[in-house]
């Protein structure tokens, strides 16, 4: 998917341009979600008369909204977040957004008109699909929608991952380091050995989740000083900090003067304070809000893990347990075979629920930052009061990326599990060290 500012469109539908004004002032504040296509002559078009839906997803989300009729994928994946996520996460932190209808010549100037602002890796991976009849119209949470041209906005996204540590009785004995080193850190090591990174990230998301202060904002910083592709500033809207695509370079002292600079306008704070100001204001943001709560319930809806969920997974598809036919822990295998023996409503709700608390690990953060001014105190949003700058900022805090993960991944989420175990244990833990690393990490 692609997101694009309005004010970055030129041009919207058939309409004039003598209509853009009013048109932009109608939807200040909002973004265009908009769905890609390779660059290999395929694309997705609208085709009529198909289900968005395989028929053994349409059975696991039956009973979401009109998501079962739905031709169209990216309708089905409103209505899910809409009916599902809005409900576990509330409303007031959740936009499911609009569909909005559009035409072929509204989507080739988008593409035409953003070419340049794209990396090139970005570029050749994909185009807008120009075949689109619609798209997502959704607010655009890195700024306040009733603020004035003058007014600076600066918003944080964070990507918080997993923010705590597997219990399942399914985990395998091979596996039993799940339960005492975060996903994060051991997922660390397998994008190591790929070059994806050059070192590992000091963040530890059961910081972040704590509910403790102080280790909130441990989190922050450590966010920060290693922002890799989990943590990016904007300014207005625009990137000050953290990567476009791919992962971003450690902050270093080059980095952090220029992002000192940059929040002159927003942190009234002399050169040097303002970095660490604004970490701490995103830290109490963090905490006064509560939001991690929600995501982390939701989160622990998945209580099997992969290792249990695989089982449910081949018992809806009704084929035979590749997991099973290559065990060879026997104690396992009979737990396991609870699992086949089960109900297939039981099936369906462990991976239903394997999969939202799946969209609930890999969504992303939005907090959003506007300072007071003295011509017009008080907000309808909450606010928090920076003592050290004598400053009061409104914040508001938004879930994004809340995408549907389709059934057919859930072999690849075992693959890949058992990946990240392998690389870790690999680079890590041997026999003279395995006590140390078996140790549960501190909360």
């Amino acid at each position: 998917m692609l997101l694009i500012g309005l004010t970055e469109a030129k041009e919207l539908s058939t309409l004039s341009l003598r209509t853009l004004d009013l048109l932009l002032f109608l939807y200040f504040g909002k973004v265009l979600r908009i769905q890609k296509a390779p660059r290999n002559g395929s694309h997705c078009g609208s085709i009529r008369n198909l289900k968005a839906l395989s028929a053994h997803e349409r059975l696991l989300w039956r009973d979401v909204g009109d998501i079962v009729s739905c031709t169209d994928h990216d309708v089905a994946c409103q209505i899910y977040v809409q009916h599902v996520m809005i409900p576990l996460l509330d409303f007031k932190h959740v936009d499911a957004g609009v569909h909005v209808l559009v035409t072929r010549e509204f989507l080739e100037t988008i593409e035409k008109n953003i070419l340049g602002q794209r990396p090139a890796w970005r570029i050749n991976a994909g185009r807008i699909n120009i075949h689109r009849e619609s798209v997502l119209l959704q607010s655009d949470h890195a700024i306040f929608s009733q603020g004035g041209e003058d007014e600076f906005c600066i918003s944080v996204e964070i990507k918080p991952k997993w923010g705590c540590l597997p219990t399942s009785r399914f985990i395998s004995k091979k596996n039993a380091i799940k339960k005492n080193v975060t996903r994060f850190r051991m997922h660390q090591a397998l994008k190591l050995q790929k070059g994806e990174i050059s070192e590992f990230s000091d963040y530890n998301p059961l910081d972040l989740f704590s509910g403790s202060r102080d280790q909130i904002y441990k989190a922050i910083k450590d966010l920060f000083s290693t922002p890799q592709n989990n943590f990016r500033i904007f300014l207005n809207g625009s990137l000050i900090l953290g990567a476009s695509g791919g992962y971003a370079d450690d902050t270093n002292l080059v980095i952090e003067e220029a992002f000192e600079d940059a929040l002159q306008s927003v942190i009234q704070r002399e050169k040097g304070s303002r970095a660490m100001t604004f970490l701490q204001l995103v830290a109490e943001a963090v905490y006064k809000s509560g939001c991690l709560n929600r995501l982390l319930a939701v989160q622990q809806l998945d209580s099997f893990d992969i290792e249990g969920a695989i089982h449910a997974y081949y018992d809806i598809i009704s084929k035979p347990c590749q997991v099973c036919r290559h065990m060879d822990d026997e104690e396992l295998l009979n737990i396991c075979d609870t699992l086949h023996s089960a109900h297939l409503d039981q099936s369906l709700e462990i991976v239903r629920n394997f999969l939202i608390a799946a969209t609930a690990k890999d969504c992303s953060l939005m907090i959003t930052f506007r300072p007071w001014h003295v011509e017009c105190p008080g907000s309808a949003y909450n606010s928090i009061f920076v003592e050290s700058t004598n400053q009061t900022f409104d914040y508001k805090v938004n879930f994004i990326d809340l995408d549907l993960k389709p059934l057919r991944k859930m072999e690849e989420y075992y693959d890949q599990d058992n990946k990240i175990v392998r690389s870790y244990t690999k680079m890590f833990v041997t026999e003279l060290e395995a006590d140390d690393y078996y140790r549960p990490e501190e909360v």
